[in-house]
């Protein structure tokens, strides 16, 4: 469990959320440990603390409060360069520490003997505070309220009125009650459903044999198909399998995870419905979410999957037939995912990949998205007040000629064009990626609103839209001239 405060952080927030935004760690870890100690529960898990994190001080004052462990990044990454310059979500970090520039890039002179240097120093600080406080043990430590003296900021003129009294006193209970993490739990691994599909996934595994598989899921199954994935990447590292050398359908609700790290040559198909962070950092798998046939839901209308779906994928195609929570592809770097709506922050730090939304989105669209391309159904023509247009343009779908001429009088000629192809430049041909994706959806989940904009594409494709990062595009542009500039020579 994660106390997080509202100190730390990369810099590249909104000043709205830097400044009186959160609450102390310290208030939380107090009160978050005095609950668990008091019912019991204290000894089953580890607490972790962050937010802020520079000394040893800060590490022992988070023990005596309850913390187990304890959470640094800004102070580590002082240490291996970075000078705060809030510069992160603009590619024009001056140090080389949050860009892809190569230029920029060059300057980067962090070292890991660096941070391993600030950990010793950390480490010693907290050696030396736990000799004075008379503990041998780190664990010792742990929970230890009444070492705290509080009373020079209980007097400070600031405080007058404020009772700290609960906040730091030690719970009352007998011995026997643990008060930090000491008691292992039995999480039955080795009874997860992974095992079960890389059970019956040894002949594509070990002969590349496709296999067919259909199973029960329960949103206790968490994290489905990321051991088959590293049992595919053990034996095939990143290539992984043939496409669909292995395709699982599920029937129920899956837990948080489902298909993360799914790797190529795996397709997991669920009828029904699945909780947060649906395909975190997919490798090159397929996802498709649908709800049952004998479901009355408008899917359209109805949300499918939760929070953070596609967070940090880098290959691999999803397509749900419903509509997705908050934060959906957030920093997707190289996915491609359908959805028929999304929540607020939809494609958030988004650097590559494609994302299409058949519906309605939330606010704060493609904030802070660097590269990638979305296309949004915009029915009402009132997309452009949800779209957050610090880093992107906001632009109409080009009248591709050939395409649509191509399209009406010989549609079976679509069917060649592959993936490489829709995906070889995202800066044009955006007629024929989007309805190759809207095709994929109809065909992979049923969806009805997809069947219906294929049906009448010259009705609704004008009421698409494309995103595109300013800066992604002009670095496209910048490859395409300096390609025709070697061609030439």
């Amino acid at each position: 469990m994660t106390i997080s405060g509202f100190e730390g952080g990369t810099g590249a927030s909104p000043l709205t959320s830097i400044k009186h935004a959160g609450s102390p760690w310290e208030i939380g870890l107090a009160e978050t440990h005095q609950t668990l100690v008091a019912n019991r529960l204290r000894g089953r898990i580890a607490v972790q603390v962050d937010g802020g994190l520079r000394t040893g001080r800060d590490v022992v004052v988070g023990a005596l409060l309850g913390a187990d462990e304890f959470g640094f990044a800004t102070a580590p990454l002082i240490a291996a360069g970075c000078i705060m310059m809030r510069k992160c979500h603009l590619n024009t970090c001056p140090v080389g520490v949050a860009t892809q520039d190569p230029v920029l890039r060059k300057r980067f002179t962090g070292q890991p003997e660096h941070v391993i240097n600030f950990f010793f120093f950390v480490a010693e600080e907290v050696r030396e505070l736990m000799a004075t406080l008379g503990y041998r043990k780190f664990s010792d430590m742990v929970g230890q309220m009444q070492m705290l003296d509080v009373q020079q900021m209980v007097d400070h003129w600031k405080a007058r009125g404020l009772d700290f009294s609960r906040l730091f006193t030690k719970p009352d209970v007998p011995a026997s009650v643990a008060i930090s993490h000491s008691e292992r739990q039995d999480h039955k691994i080795h009874k997860i459903i992974d095992r079960e599909l890389i059970a019956q996934s040894q002949a594509a595994l070990e002969r590349g044999t496709p296999v067919r598989l259909s199973m029960p899921i329960w949103n206790t199954d968490r994290t489905t198909g990321a051991m088959l994935s590293g049992e595919i990447a053990k034996r095939y590292g990143h290539a992984g399998l043939p496409a669909d050398t292995i395709v699982a359908r599920f029937k129920g609700t899956a837990g948080q995870s489902f298909g993360a790290f799914l790797a190529r040559g795996v397709t997991f198909e669920l009828e029904g419905d699945a909780n947060d962070y649906v395909g975190k950092g997919l490798s090159g798998g397929r996802i498709v979410v649908r709800p049952p046939a004998e479901s009355a839901i408008v899917p359209e209308q109805s949300i499918i999957i939760g929070n953070t779906v596609l967070y940090g994928a880098i290959e691999g195609e999803c397509y749900f037939r419903g509509v997705a929570g908050e934060r959906f592809a957030v920093r997707n770097s190289g996915a491609i995912a359908v959805i028929e709506g999304a929540g607020d922050h939809c494609c958030e730090y988004m650097t590559g990949g494609v994302v299409v939304v058949l519906g309605r989105t939330g606010r704060n669209f493609a904030a802070g998205m660097s590269g990638g391309v979305a296309y949004v159904l915009d029915e009402d023509d009132t997309f452009a007040s949800r779209c957050n247009l610090a880093m992107v343009e906001l632009e109409p779908m080009p009248q591709e000629e050939e395409f649509n001429t191509r399209l009406f009088h010989h549609t079976h000629d679509l069917e060649t064009h592959g993936l490489v192809d829709v995906m070889a430049d995202l800066s044009c041909e955006d007629a024929r990626r989007l309805h190759h994706f809207v095709t994929r959806h109809a065909r992979f989940t049923g969806s009805a609103i997809a069947a219906k904009i294929l049906s009448e594409w010259a009705v609704w494709y004008p009421k698409f839209r494309k995103i595109m990062p300013v800066e992604y595009r002009r670095a496209l542009n910048e490859l395409k001239a300096q390609a025709a500039m070697q061609a030439a020579e």
